[in-house]
């Protein structure tokens, strides 16, 4: 069984932050990170939770679908960055919705929305009826401020689409490298006066030029594997959705398709990266400019620490 999208929504916080405003307290400089990331502002949190933002996308997408709260048969939220560890995300969002229905979350770090993608596809194939399904992140609380190699590139937003039965998840590809050396965010070791270990701080540890050698790699090869699986050629698809980590990333790819850039989304500009929320933030974006016609491909692509990447196909319905 798939399911086809009914609705779309995004949410990012009032805050905005500038390159300029990073180096006042930062060894950076705007263009130091727009060259090598693409980045010149970013969204973050300041009063609001990852709670308060999943349900600012959930609304939209559930307003846009023609969705109340007590249809839906799940709620599945994707995110590294929840408010904590229990009650999930999805509780949290499923409570302030007055929802009924199960929920829970799903940690593939940036590749999370299409894993979840995936999951609401499992579901649907036992009788769901009505799937909201959110990528939700507030990096800017995991992230080390004195760490500029981090700091100016992680941002806080959210994404969600409301799903129901249809045909129009037409192929996919998930793919897991278990390993923390590459990119990692430690938890909080505790206070356990029995625990030795003595762990990372808990904020996010990465080794950029890896993690851009396993991106450029991973984002170009799923996306021809999904493509093959769905019988289409890259000049079939119409718009590709990828992950926004890094600018650089998304023109390798463009440049190994051949393609106009143009159809290969870009927002990071203005949003930065918000891990498992990024796809979903620049696909309402695309359903809400009036430039999807039914009928359409779409290819989701995306990856992060695991390490993950995950891509898939779906045909845009009307």
């Amino acid at each position: 069984m798939s399911f086809k999208i009914l609705g779309t929504g995004s949410c990012l916080p009032q805050r905005v932050v500038s390159n300029e405003e990073l180096s006042e307290f930062l060894d950076t400089s705007d263009e130091w990170i727009t060259q090598r990331v693409g980045i010149t502002e970013r969204r973050v949190c300041t009063t609001e939770t990852t709670t308060d933002i999943a349900v600012g996308a959930a609304k939209g997408a559930l307003e846009m679908s023609g969705t109340t709260p007590d249809e839906l048969d799940m709620i599945l939220c994707a995110t590294v960055s929840a408010d904590h560890a229990a009650p999930s995300l999805a509780c949290s969002v499923q409570a302030m919705l007055g929802a009924t229905c199960p929920a829970m979350d799903i940690n593939a770090a940036c590749s999370g929305f299409i894993y979840m993608l995936e999951a609401a596809a499992g579901f649907f194939a036992i009788g769901y009826k009505r799937i909201l399904v959110i990528g939700a992140e507030r990096l800017t609380r995991v992230v080390d401020w004195t760490d500029r190699s981090t700091a100016v590139i992680f941002a806080d937003g959210a994404g969600a689409m409301v799903l129901g039965p249809g045909k129009s998840y037409i192929s996919s590809k998930l793919v897991a490298k278990g390993g923390d050396t590459v990119l990692s965010i430690p938890s909080f070791e505790g206070q356990s006066p029995f625990y030795k270990n003595k762990s990372l701080k808990p904020y996010v540890h990465m080794n950029g030029q890896e993690v851009f050698k396993f991106a450029v790699n991973a984002m170009c090869t799923d996306l021809a594997d999904v493509i093959e699986a769905a019988g289409l050629t890259i000049e079939d698809i119409a718009w590709i959705v990828p992950h926004q980590a890094n600018a650089r990333i998304i023109d390798a790819a463009v440049r190994k398709f051949n393609i106009q850039p143009e159809r290969c989304l870009k927002n990071i500009e203005t949003t930065g990266n918000t891990s498992a929320a990024s796809v979903a933030i620049l696909a309402d974006e695309l359903c809400r400019s009036g430039k999807l016609k039914d009928g359409d491909y779409i290819a989701m692509a995306a990856f992060g620490a695991g390490l993950t990447s995950a891509a898939c196909v779906i045909r845009w319905e009307e």
